[in-house]
């Protein structure tokens, strides 16, 4: 697909020496650039949703499981 962009000169010079120190086409340094940044993007946003998730959860035992689980530790003298 074709697509027309407008970005700053400098940016530009700069991906035009990319592509040609990597043997690569513009068109394909684009590609290769805008792929990465939805794959960069694309899982922050399942962290922030996996934060949104278990961010509201406790980690906090609860009091009686906790007393259960501490009288089942053996008593040791260090």
């Amino acid at each position: 697909m074709k697509t027309a962009i407008s970005i700053p000169d400098q940016v530009f010079e700069a991906a035009e020496s990319l592509a040609n120190r990597l043997g690569v086409s513009r068109s394909e340094l684009y590609s290769k650039a805008v792929e990465a940044f939805i794959k960069q993007h694309r899982s922050q946003g399942v962290t922030a949703r996996l934060n949104d998730i278990y961010g509201a959860e406790s980690n906090a035992l609860d009091e009686e499981y906790y007393k259960l689980q501490n009288r089942s530790i053996d008593k040791e003298d260090w």
